[in-house]
């Protein structure tokens, strides 16, 4: 059963040029219980998605399209997405320190939720809040609630974070680059939580990353972007069976192969460019230098005359699986 359903979702800003569409015509679903990856560069419109269907858009900017989520929400009125925001649908934010109130002790920041989503007394919202803090490891004996953020390192206030996301119980969790601030070690222990506690509880989750290793091994679904549009998707593990879309092959072509590398450079010490990653050419277009072909044909090896004067549309590469691509990777190459 389909739990959110985005219909050629587009998000609009004026220019000196004129309006342009910063995200352009997405589509996909998310299935209760499943998980979703969104991944792509820096720039892409991934953040700008989940703003989107969070209703929080900066006030430039206009959406248009449908996002299904029982209704439409970009039909709603503020008050009625206040009811859902942080109760149905919850979002775990990428820099904590940010999300995060500093004059606040944690204990009442996810309290908070409960009071005015669940009518719960202070009493009993804070108990049950503390609770869900000794969830995500973060237990009363070591941590006391009265702690405010800036007490607590960057790992212990992304936990904070995601028991505020939650303390509810929603339908849905938009996990938005969760771990860009933390190193390495503690990013697996919080993607590891964020995952235990979505399985345990049947909610949906929409993980949005640059890091396609976090998909591979997070999500069921996943979308690729680019300068605002969904370039491939489809069921994980098709993807990265079929890398079909130059862009995807790009980014997994980038993740570092440290076996490989480090042959590499035992082989030629005196050339460390023999270990050297690969990249993509380039970089993002802003919005407002986008083209009416395909924004990747500038960065692309395969493109040709039409892919600088026409959009491509989506194509199909196998059951649930497509890239809008004039020219993907056929699927025995």
């Amino acid at each position: 059963m389909n739990l959110l359903t985005v219909n050629n979702l587009s998000v609009r800003t004026e220019h000196q040029s004129g309006p342009i569409n910063i995200l352009d015509n997405l589509n996909f679903k998310l299935e209760s219980g499943k998980s979703l990856g969104v991944v792509g560069e820096s720039g892409c419109g991934k953040s700008m998605a989940a703003f989107a269907i969070m209703g929080l858009l900066p006030e430039n900017m206009t959406a248009s399209g449908e996002v299904m989520f029982g209704k439409n929400l970009l039909n709603l009125p503020e008050k009625e997405l206040c009811k859902i925001r942080g109760n149905r649908i919850s979002m775990i934010f990428q820099e904590p320190m940010t999300a995060l109130n500093p004059v606040q002790p944690i204990g009442f920041q996810v309290a908070e939720s409960l009071i005015l989503h669940k009518n719960l007394s202070r009493h009993q919202a804070q108990r049950q809040a503390s609770k869900v803090l000794d969830r995500v490891g973060l237990p009363a004996k070591k941590f006391s609630r009265s702690l405010y953020p800036h007490q607590l390192s960057g790992g212990q206030r992304q936990r904070v974070v995601i028991a505020i996301a939650m303390v509810c119980e929603p339908e849905l969790i938009i996990a938005d680059e969760p771990t860009t601030a933390l190193d390495v070690t503690i990013q697996e222990q919080i993607l590891a939580l964020i995952s235990e506690l979505v399985i345990e509880e049947n909610m949906a989750l929409m993980l949005i990353t640059h890091d396609l290793g976090v998909v591979a091994e997070n999500t069921d679904q996943m979308l690729v972007m680019y300068a605002g549009r969904i370039v491939e998707k489809g069921p994980t593990n098709k993807v990265f069976e079929h890398l079909a879309h130059p862009y995807t092959r790009g980014l997994f072509a980038s993740i570092p192969d440290t076996e490989k590398s480090a042959n590499d450079l035992s082989r030629h010490p005196e050339n460390p460019k023999n270990s050297r990653l690969s990249t993509i050419p380039g970089r993002v277009p802003e919005f407002w230098e986008r083209t009416k072909g395909c924004s990747f044909a500038d960065r692309c090896s395969r493109a040709q005359a039409k892919c600088f004067s026409e959009l491509p549309d989506e194509t199909r590469i196998s059951n649930g699986h497509s890239a809008a691509c004039f020219f993907p990777w056929e699927q025995n190459a």
